[in-house]
């Protein structure tokens, strides 16, 4: 406490006594500007440290996500490669078997069309045997008609008088 301050509480009517107990309750109670000092020094070196943890922890946690972003972009290109062989290969696959049937499709395309050529030539063979027993008995028909005719014509030419 300061001397002005003591004698102001002296001049109330405050005894020595008083004075000094009210002083040493006074310092005990008050902190000093050294004390704030000592606190405020002390809670910036404790702000300092946990900028520093903090710092420490960042750069810490980006490398870990550097770390993990390299190893899922790694496991990716791994998975991706590995998708383009497994497609590669049914592209492949696919197209043999396309091939395959494509040749089986033609071997059955060919028999079908020797089996309807066959057909085909059989037909023709029976038609055209037709179309000769046809043309036989036409002929037979026209010879067995001109006979005919020509019968007709001498009895009409021998019956009629001779000079109509």
């Amino acid at each position: 406490m300061s001397a002005s301050a003591v004698l102001k509480l002296q001049k109330v009517g405050f005894s020595a006594e008083q004075v000094e107990a009210l002083a040493d309750f006074m310092d005990t109670q008050a902190a000093s500007k050294a004390d704030l000092e000592r606190e405020s020094n002390s809670i910036r070196a404790e702000i300092a440290e946990l900028k520093a943890e903090l710092k420490s922890d960042y750069a810490e946690l980006r490398a870990e996500l550097k770390s993990d972003y390299a190893e899922l972009r790694a496991e990716l290109k791994s998975e991706i490669a590995e998708l383009r062989t497994e497609l590669k290969s049914d592209y492949a696959e696919l197209r043999a078997e396309l091939k395959s049937e494509n040749a089986e499709l033609k071997a059955e395309l060919k028999s079908d069309y020797a089996e309807v050529r066959s057909e085909l030539k059989l037909f023709e063979t029976s038609i055209r045997a037709d179309m000769r027993q046809l043309e036989q008995r036409i002929t037979i028909r026209l010879g067995g008609m001109l006979v005919l005719v020509t019968g007709v014509l001498l009895a009409a030419i021998r019956y009629l008088p001779a000079g109509h």
